[in-house]
């Protein structure tokens, strides 16, 4: 029994990746409708309407709808059609929440490899900081800190 479990388990495994490949996030329109979808529900018109706002660029309906029959054919998201328009509203499953986790991760990853080279870590509390901070010389050389509260917390090295 624990043999079968085992290949189901990896055979379903397979599946997943099998339609990770198959859905390509390739521009920031498509990875922003998705983000929308995890916030809640939304129709058609307003993914790309907010779309457009939030990336400051038009985004078209070709670059959305086929997106999202893509994600409605591997059962990421279910279209509901409501009103006398038959207006349809597409809604993450829990399949497709798992999937937005993780494209959030992957694109965490990338976020963190642009950033991780600029961070300075404050010599007191220990804390990481992207732009700005403090630095006071002590002892000839530049000290980083977070704030100035913890630079005059700082007794050489060693904090209160």
């Amino acid at each position: 029994m624990i043999y079968l479990n085992t290949i189901y388990l990896y055979l379903n495994l397979l599946r997943g990746l099998l339609i990770m490949e198959q859905i390509k996030v390739t521009n920031m329109a498509k990875f922003y409708c998705l983000m929308l979808l995890c916030e809640e529900p939304k129709h058609g018109y307003e993914l790309i309407k907010i779309s457009s706002e939030k990336l400051e660029k038009k985004v078209s309906p070709g670059q959305i709808y086929p997106f999202l029959a893509k994600l409605e054919k591997v059962g990421y998201i279910k279209v509901k059609e409501e009103g006398d328009r038959e207006k349809k509203t597409y809604a993450l499953t829990p399949e497709g929440k798992k999937f937005c986790q993780s494209m959030l991760h992957k694109f965490g990853d990338l976020v963190e490899l642009a950033i991780e080279p600029n961070l300075s870590k404050c010599a007191h509390c220990g804390c990481e900081v992207y732009k700005g901070g403090y630095s006071e010389k002590i002892g000839g050389k530049k000290v980083m800190f977070c704030c100035v509260h913890c630079a005059a917390t700082f007794n050489g090295g060693h904090s209160y």
